[in-house]
């Protein structure tokens, strides 16, 4: 949450000429909803199926930058559909990501003491990310532009 994960995308796939697109949206769109909404009349386990669909179709359908919800990993089914694929983890210590986002009402799982659920989804969620990413990038303190070059950087694709 707040790690840049789509504006990165947006400027990975416009700088690899590829197409770009987000699995969160691709939820909202079929919904006709918010997330949000889903998380307070449907309940997370779900949303969570709705997500694991969504990141099925889009990873058979779909071969440009793809940005995935930050729980999308909890998944076992969608973690080995990443094995082996080119995935960046953007990472964030959450003192920039209340910067960035302030951590407010819009994200469902911080509704209460925000920070510390922040870092307690960050604990459970971390060695999940770094299960299924090739490459760990430290978005902290850069710039977007930044945080894309360091990904292409890491992943060998800047002149591909």
């Amino acid at each position: 949450m707040g790690s840049g994960k789509s504006t990165v995308g947006e400027l990975l796939a416009e700088r690899l000429g590829v197409s770009y697109r987000d699995t969160d949206a691709d939820i909202v769109a079929a919904q006709g909803r918010e997330i949000s909404d889903i998380f307070i009349d449907e309940g997370e386990p779900h949303f969570r199926e709705l997500e694991r669909e969504a990141v099925s179709a889009a990873l058979a359908g779909h071969d440009g930058v793809l940005a995935l919800g930050g729980g999308a990993i909890l998944d076992d089914t969608t973690r080995e559909l990443l094995a082996g694929r080119p995935v960046a983890y953007l990472s964030l210590e959450v003192e920039e990501a209340v910067r960035r986002v302030g951590l407010g009402a819009a994200r469902p799982l911080l509704a209460v003491n925000p920070r510390r659920k922040w870092r307690e989804l960050m604990e459970a969620r971390s060695p999940l990310y770094t299960e299924v990413a090739r490459v760990v990038v430290a978005t902290d303190d850069r710039t977007p532009e930044e945080v894309a070059d360091a990904v292409l950087d890491a992943l060998e694709l800047k002149n591909a």
